[in-house]
C-alpha cells in the first residue's frame, strides 16, 4: 500500500519503520518482545529486584514528592508503582509486557498493596484516550533512553498533555560514557539502530526537557545487595517540575 504524508503522525510512522524492530520495542507492537525479556524472573537483570529507585525514595522522604496522582511509563514487574502506592499515591502504571504486569500484579498481591491501577498497552496511545491527566508525578525508570530521537516529540507532546501545572516529572535513563550508544541523533538514521538505548549527557537532558524547571540532576548511587533500594551509577536520575505559567 502506497503512503501518503499527511500529518506529523505519518512522518513519525515512517521513521519508526527505520528502526524495526527496534522500534517495536515502546509500541504496542513490541509486546512479544518484551514478554520474551521477562519471561525467565530469575536472569541476572538489575531492575528485576523488588526494590524501588534510590532516588525516587529520596524524592519522597525529603517531602520533595508529597503524595496525589502518578502515572509510571513502563513499570515492568512493578517496584516503583508498588512503592509510591504503599506512600500514598494513586498510581497508574502502563507496560507494553503482559507477563510484566502478571509478574507485577503478583508482587501487588504479595505486599498488599492498594492503589495502584496497571494498563497494558504503549503509554503514548493510552495518555490520549483514557489515562488523562492531569498527574502530580509521570516517572520514568528505563523507558525513554529506549525512544528513538523523533520519538521524543512523542514523549514531550504525553508530558504536555497529562502532567499537571506544579507538577514533577522524574527520570531515569542511560548516562554518556557509562551504559548505552552516544551519538549524534542523525547518525541512528544510517542504519546504526539503537544499540540497546541511548545514552545521553546531563546538557542534552536539559536541552530536551528545558520547558521544565531543573529540581535536581545527578548520577545514581549505586546500592549493594543488601540495600533495600535500587541504584546503578551509569544512570541518570533526574526530576523536574512544571512551572504554572507553562499551561497556554
Amino acid at each position: 500500500m502506497d503512503r501518503n504524508i499527511r500529518t506529523v503522525d505519518d512522518v513519525l510512522a515512517l521513521l519508526d519503520d527505520l528502526f524495526a524492530p527496534e522500534a517495536d520495542r515502546w509500541t504496542r507492537r513490541g509486546a512479544a518482545w518484551w514478554d520474551t525479556f521477562y519471561t525467565d524472573r530469575s536472569r541476572p537483570v538489575p531492575f528485576f529486584v523488588p526494590k524501588p529507585d534510590e532516588s525516587l525514595v529520596s524524592y519522597v522522604d525529603r517531602g520533595v514528592l508529597t503524595g496525589g496522582r502518578a502515572l509510571e511509563l513502563g513499570c515492568g514487574p512493578g517496584r516503583n508503582a508498588l512503592f509510591l502506592a504503599e506512600r500514598g499515591f494513586e498510581v497508574d502504571a502502563v507496560d507494553l509486557s503482559p507477563a510484566a504486569l502478571d509478574w507485577a500484579r503478583e508482587r501487588a498481591r504479595e505486599t498488599g498493596a492498594r492503589g495502584v491501577r496497571f494498563h497494558c498497552g504503549d503509554a503514548f496511545a493510552l495518555t490520549a484516550s483514557e489515562l488523562r491527566g492531569p498527574y502530580d508525578l509521570v516517572y520514568d525508570s528505563g523507558c525513554f533512553h529506549h525512544l528513538p530521537p523523533h520519538r521524543r516529540i512523542s514523549y514531550l507532546a504525553l508530558l504536555e498533555r497529562v502532567l499537571a501545572p506544579g507538577g514533577h516529572f522524574a527520570l531515569t535513563c542511560f548516562a554518556a560514557g557509562a551504559m548505552g550508544s552516544k551519538l549524534d541523533d542523525a547518525e541512528y538514521y544510517k542504519g546504526t539502530g539503537l544499540q540497546g538505548g541511548l545514552a545521553y549527557s546531563d546538557e542534552a537532558l536539559r536541552g530536551i526537557f528545558a520547558n521544565l524547571t531543573e529540581v535536581e540532576l545527578r548520577r545514581m548511587v549505586r546500592q549493594g545487595e543488601d540495600s533495600d533500594r535500587f541504584g546503578e551509577d551509569f544512570l541518570w536520575t533526574g526530576l523536574f517540575r512544571r512551572e504554572s505559567d507553562t499551561v497556554s
